[in-house]
């Protein structure tokens, strides 16, 4: 198959003016509705709040419209919002410009299709193919849709029947796009919310909050005394938590909470899909517990294509990714927090231990061509001697970064001073042989 020049593991992303312009929001918004099935394709378009948004999404509106299309706006939702919109209002297609959670600079868009799934790889390389094809004859138009919003929280609130009432619940929406509908359904369902990061500016989105930086939850959750405290990403399709001590924990912890709670309830049909880079307690404890675990390679895409193959309901990835297909076959934070409060069923979250957590050291070697690392028979040879050595205790993965000159060395042992040993070894070794 031809490489996609555009499209990455998650749709067109990076600098606005640079890679991502207003003109290729046209050429993708008119490639895409070109290559839909439908005669006049219904695109739902959804966005966050980068600055950039408005702009790129009337040029990406104007695009599906040129390919006789009609773009309907939906406004600032999270991402998981249009898989779950057009499924639920029969969209042939939804975009989200949205660059997730990079800075505010950058941004993105991404498709996909009226099942609720993003569109696979053959799809984004035919939108590419049509990049250069002028405007047809026919041409469509552009409206708000109305009530998107209403109907992605009523959505939510028919999936989560819970009663939080007197539930203390801190929540760090990123400046993004779950600043409104996450106080909203939590409120709805009976929480009483501290809050933190729900005034984006267009600029603040992820600086320095949301799930990639929660120690502002960490601090808002001491402050107030909540209960639990929910942190997601720019776009609203990432959660990490952290419980009333203020310790964090990641997506490993919650998938592991949810899977054995589902499993509990009769109601986890097969197992669970995660990746490489999940824990090895993790694998531990879903062995114990009688659970399949299949892994992927980093990339909740790739998690979510084994859970639909496979026909199973949860997956997800350590950095917060949590996929339930029984509600969206994408990534949703927001449903994911209602997850693992129905899973805790009035427990405390620091009261609970899904797993014991290996000790893990990750390490990024800075090397001069990540593809090297293909070749470089020495180290090959001393990751089967140490995974050898580990067999049953622990792990070594060694991969290259999928976007930097960076190769990435991960070490899971029982032990710390075991763990940072054989991390060491490795990574002088790399250096040596690809630096």
């Amino acid at each position: 198959m031809a490489e996609r020049r555009f499209f990455g593991t998650d749709g067109v992303r990076g600098p606005v003016g640079e890679l991502l312009t207003p003109d290729l929001a046209v050429r993708l918004g008119r490639a895409a509705a070109l290559q839909a099935e439908a005669e006049r394709p219904q695109v739902l378009i959804v966005r966050d709040t980068r600055e950039s948004g408005p702009m790129l999404e009337e040029a990406l509106a104007a695009g599906i419209a040129a390919g006789g299309g009609d773009a309907m706006l939906g406004g600032v939702l999270p991402t998981p919002a249009a898989s779950v919109l057009a499924r639920r209002l029969t969209f042939d297609l939804a975009a989200v410009v949205s660059a997730s959670h990079n800075p505010f600079a950058d941004n993105g868009i991404k498709f996909f299709n009226s099942r609720g799934t993003k569109l696979d790889d053959d799809a984004e390389l035919a939108i590419e193919g049509l990049l250069d094809e002028e405007t047809g004859e026919r041409v469509g138009g552009v409206r708000t849709l109305e009530g998107a919003f209403d109907d992605y929280i009523r959505e939510l609130r028919t999936a989560f029947r819970l009663d939080l009432t007197g539930l203390r619940v801190a929540l760090d929406c990123a400046n993004g796009a779950t600043h409104r509908a996450a106080p909203v359904i939590f409120q709805a369902l009976g929480a009483d919310l501290a809050l933190t990061a729900v005034e984006p500016d267009g600029r603040n989105i992820n600086a320095d909050c949301g799930s990639t930086h929660p120690e502002g939850l960490v601090e808002l959750v001491r402050a107030s005394g909540a209960d639990i405290g929910f942190a997601y990403d720019g776009d609203g399709d990432r959660v990490v938590a952290v419980d009333g001590n203020g310790r964090l924990h990641d997506g490993d912890d919650l998938i592991a909470l949810i899977a054995l709670d589902l499993q509990k309830r009769g109601e986890l049909d097969g197992g669970v899909a995660v990746t490489v880079m999940t824990n090895f307690g993790f694998m531990q404890t879903m062995e114990k517990a009688g659970i399949e675990v299949v892994q992927t390679q980093v990339g909740d895409r790739y998690v979510i294509e084994q859970l639909l193959a496979r026909d199973w309901q949860l997956g997800g990835e350590q950095s917060g990714h949590i996929v339930w297909t029984d509600f969206a076959p994408t990534g949703d934070g927001i449903a994911a927090s209602l997850l693992v409060l129905r899973a805790l069923d009035g427990r405390r979250l620091e009261d609970v231990e899904p797993f014991e957590r290996l000790p893990q050291r990750l390490v990024n070697v800075r090397v001069k061509d990540r593809a090297a690392i293909e070749g470089a028979t020495e180290v090959w040879r001393a990751v089967e001697e140490e995974n050898a050595k580990l067999a049953g205790r622990g792990r070594v993965l060694v991969r290259p970064s999928g976007t930097e000159p960076l190769v990435r060395v991960m070490v899971e042992a029982p032990d710390e001073g075991e763990c940072e040993a054989i991390c060491n070894r490795l990574v002088e070794l790399v250096q040596r042989e690809l630096g």
